[in-house]
């Protein structure tokens, strides 16, 4: 039975990996500075990861929500401390676009609206709520166009508070720093302002923190640079390393009720262990430090090449812009230097979005086949 073609796929079969490299099934070895779409926080097969998933499969891998689940509990208090979101209250399900699929389901009961505001060039998943609040109509179906959804441009506030005197938004989901988009993020100003317009107009400020958040950016949510509060926080990716999970974290102003959301495989056994063996590693290595400063040292290095027109993003959520579309030099990275990169939905931009481990000579040997790219592309 052949596999349903959905992906372009690169011919090459990874079936090892280790910190940032991966070994294929030839034996090369690359560099991974794209970590799977930002889903590789603590470097593959870390051996804290691995101890512990491997520990708890031993013991119990899967159990049935509607019984105590003490992994759960031990992973909201330090999922609450590492991030400062104390008081909130974590739901858990099993990816992203389910954790954005719950928030906008929560924001809709709780208001009593319907209609959303997402912003041009958002991505949020492919289910039916989060795909249909995505800016990119090839992959919304006429059954996912049936909600209603304001766009409006990022950075636009006027525009917000507009679509938001109709009294009948229950939410608006925005992500911290623009992924697939582009690596754009609009200033503090904007995203104060749009706090101070969801709690004046009664409508949720729902923080996509998904790609960005779990210590990419340097802090453990994008969002905390600005100093709001959002009503509800989502997030999955670094948040497993690779196994899947999700979550939103709800504010506590927001009261649950029976029925309101659920999850078969959220939250089970195998999923909290892997959770909080990443929060274990991220504490024990101080990475989001390691984040912030070898984020300093690549763009210093970055800045040095001539035609990277402009470097978009911040901590390990990057984009190098440049004046011609990169899929050859992204192709040439892959093949001839044995490295992975990522693309955005602007064909110039090459997006770099690595383990938080990452060291300086993974980056110093980035640039050093950057720079040989380049030279055979001019």
């Amino acid at each position: 039975m052949p596999l349903f073609d959905v992906y372009p796929l690169y011919d090459v079969t990874p079936i090892k990996a280790k910190d940032i490299l991966v070994y294929d099934d030839q034996g090369t070895e690359y560099l991974d500075l794209y970590g799977g779409h930002a889903v590789i926080s603590i470097g593959h097969s870390h051996p804290t990861y691995v101890s512990k998933i491997s520990e708890q499969l031993e013991n119990l891998g899967f159990y049935s929500n509607s019984i105590k689940n003490p992994l759960q509990m031990a992973l909201a208090e330090k999922l609450g401390h590492l991030s400062s979101c104390e008081d909130y209250h974590l739901f858990l399900c099993n990816s992203g676009a389910e954790a954005n699929e719950n928030a906008l389901k929560l924001a809709s009961f709780y208001t009593g609206k319907k209609k959303v505001i997402a912003f041009k060039n958002g991505f949020h998943g492919r289910t039916s709520a989060a795909v249909a609040v995505t800016d990119n109509p090839k992959i919304i179906a006429p059954i996912n166009a049936q909600q209603e959804v304001v766009f409006v441009d990022l950075g636009d506030v006027e525009a917000v508070e507009i679509a938001l005197q109709s009294g009948e938004v229950c939410a608006v989901i925005v992500e911290g720093i623009q992924g697939i988009g582009g690596l754009d993020e609009a200033s503090t100003d904007f995203y104060q302002k749009l706090s101070a317009l969801c709690k004046q107009y009664g409508a949720l400020y729902i923080a996509d923190e998904i790609q960005c958040g779990y210590g990419r950016t340097g802090d453990f949510f994008a969002f905390q640079r600005h100093g709001i509060t959002p009503d509800v926080i989502s997030l999955a990716k670094g948040m497993g390393n690779g196994f899947p999970i999700g979550g939103i974290l709800i504010h506590p102003n927001i009261k649950a009720s029976f029925g309101l959301l659920g999850t078969t495989f959220g939250g089970n056994h195998l999923a909290c262990a892997a959770a909080l063996a990443v929060l274990e590693v991220m504490e024990n290595e101080n990475l989001m430090q390691n984040v912030r400063n070898v984020s300093t040292y690549f763009v210093e290095k970055a800045s040095s090449i001539t035609s990277v027109k402009q470097i978009k993003g911040r901590g390990l959520m990057l984009g190098l812009e440049f004046d011609f579309p990169i899929a050859e030099l992204r192709k040439q990275l892959i093949f001839e230097h044995h490295i992975f990169t990522g693309s955005a939905k602007d064909p110039n931009i090459l997006r770099i979005l690595p383990p938080l481990t990452i060291q300086k000579a993974h980056i110093d040997a980035f640039f050093e086949a950057l720079q040989t790219v380049l030279k055979n592309l001019t």
